[in-house]
């Protein structure tokens, strides 16, 4: 049982760096400072944009109902790295502990 909280706990993680991975490559290309024509740029965009998308799709469909246009800024990727903290602290603290399992 330990070795699968470990695992949920390890893919969070690796998903939270994917998403600043993310987020600091989306800054690089808008401010010119990686070309985002060149294969390789396009490649590691690509497969970002498929591991994070379906994550924050629904968070930006959920803000677009409550929050007015912020001119381009988008938060959904903050909110889903304090969602990923949060579940992290949760599993930690008290769903693995409750099952007996300490890590």
């Amino acid at each position: 049982m330990t070795a699968l909280f470990w695992l949920i706990d390890a893919l969070l993680g690796l998903y939270y760096f994917l998403l600043i991975v993310m987020i600091v490559m989306s800054w690089l290309t808008s401010f010119g400072i990686i070309n985002s024509y060149q294969p390789f740029v396009q490649t590691v965009q690509q497969f970002l944009y498929s591991v994070t998308e379906p994550a924050l799709a629904p968070i930006r469909r959920l803000l677009g109902r409550f929050l007015p246009n912020l001119g381009g800024f988008d938060i959904s990727p903050i909110i889903l790295i304090f969602m990923i903290f949060a579940i992290r602290i949760l599993l930690r603290n008290d769903i693995a502990p409750l099952l007996g399992v300490h890590y």
